[in-house]
């Protein structure tokens, strides 16, 4: 009787997370039309309502009807793919989007019910090695990019998909750089255990580590190839990269995945910098509680992550594309060395903290407050003294052109 039951609470999580996420995807999808439109002066969706009406509702309707115009689409199959890895390709990127969710934590609450211990709100709960599941798991998702390009059997969807891996390749480092700083400050794995950390502190770890909070986000921009670094698709430039050869639901599966991990970004930037579901004075800190602060707490979270999206929308419309090279250049030059000094000081705190706290006469949060926005302001200063080119114009660092007398022109 008790395994039946642990399958049905299993099998409703997973059904609310799928449908949940699913609808969420389709009508942010709506929401970030509209924020291109607000960001560009002009009007976004707002004509498909009910069918066969003359309802608008403000352009509701229009994720339905995208999703029916997929569903409606011939599901034609170029004759020179690779059928098998074809089709395999966007299925593997889509799995590994949703399962990245089975760790992901709402809270915990206590029905009150006796004999009836606790539900978590997770679907997989008490998972000590969450974040590195999440590492596997979305890990797939280079897979299915690098195999999409290359079963198309198309050289531009090749050189999209071979440029694509190593994107999201190189960006995998400084994300799990930025999360090691919070692995080492809170002693733990698990995500569930990372929130409670902050909320028994009341001290998010934004506050405390600035510089792997920067790191973790400009990565996770990457990861989730958003503008300025959407080099994978690059629309204006390769038509669409390594889903080139695809249409339909293939299609639809490769585009949904992507923005789910948009979806997965932001939740992760929550959770590990931004508190997760605590709100002081609102949520408590303990692990378990009844349904008022559960339903508080995941009102709470998923108001965090509804701001992040948001962050995420309006940086894709204001921002230019980067290049190629100044893509990897941020990985490699900017991003890592960054990710590293915070790793070590945040292992030297762990360390000396106390006493530094104590010379400084400050209670610890605050100290390390001080040091880490120290490190950012340090950090950024080295940058850009020891690359300029990271923080001047181009007119700036590049001398301008010369006359037939070897003299340089200057502008009037």
């Amino acid at each position: 009787m008790h395994a039946w039951l642990n399958l049905i609470e299993l099998l409703v999580k997973s059904g609310i997370l799928i449908g949940g996420l699913m609808t969420a995807a389709a009508y942010l999808v709506l929401v970030e039309r509209r924020v291109a439109a607000w960001v560009q002066d002009r009007r976004g969706p707002n004509r498909v309502g009910i069918p066969l009406t003359k309802i608008r509702l403000f352009g509701l309707g229009q994720p339905i009807a995208d999703g029916v115009k997929f569903l409606a689409k011939e599901e034609f199959t170029p004759a020179h793919v690779d059928k098998l890895l074809y089709f395999a390709a966007p299925i593997a990127m889509f799995v590994s989007a949703l399962a990245v969710f089975a760790v992901v934590p709402f809270g915990s609450v206590d029905l009150g019910i006796e004999g009836l211990a606790p539900i978590a709100l997770v679907v997989a709960p008490r998972v000590d090695v969450a974040i590195l599941y999440i590492f596997a798991v979305s890990s797939i998702a280079v897979y299915g990019v690098v195999l999409g390009g290359w079963a198309s059997n198309n050289k531009y969807s090749l050189l999209g998909g071979m440029r694509s891996g190593a994107q999201l390749i190189s960006y995998e480092i400084p994300v799990g750089l930025g999360i090691l700083g919070i692995i080492l400050a809170s002693g733990s794995l698990r995500l569930e255990t990372i929130v409670l950390r902050q909320a028994e502190s009341g001290v998010w770890n934004v506050l405390v580590q600035p510089l792997g909070f920067v790191v973790f986000v400009v990565a996770s921009f990457a990861e989730a190839e958003r503008l300025p670094f959407d080099l994978s698709e690059c629309e204006q430039e390769l038509v669409g990269g390594y889903h080139t050869e695809y249409s339909g639901m293939k299609l639809m599966l490769y585009l949904v995945a992507e923005f789910i991990h948009m979806v997965t970004a932001a939740f992760l930037i929550v959770i590990l910098y931004f508190g997760g579901w605590h709100l002081w004075g609102a949520t408590g800190s303990q692990e378990v509680v009844g349904w008022p602060v559960a339903l508080l707490r995941i009102v709470i979270l998923l108001a965090k992550v509804a701001a992040v999206i948001l962050f995420f929308m309006i940086a894709r419309w204001s921002w230019p594309r980067f290049r190629f090279d100044q893509l990897m250049g941020i990985a490699w030059k900017v991003m890592l060395p960054w990710g590293m000094v915070n790793v070590v000081v945040v292992a030297a705190w762990g360390q000396y903290g106390e006493r530094i706290a104590v010379a400084l006469e400050v209670s610890g949060p605050a100290a390390m407050a001080i040091v880490g926005l120290g490190t950012l302001v340090v950090s950024w200063l080295v940058v850009t003294v020891f690359d300029p080119t990271t923080s001047q114009p181009r007119w700036r660092r590049q001398p301008g052109p010369t006359s037939r007398h070897g003299e340089e022109a200057t502008s009037r």
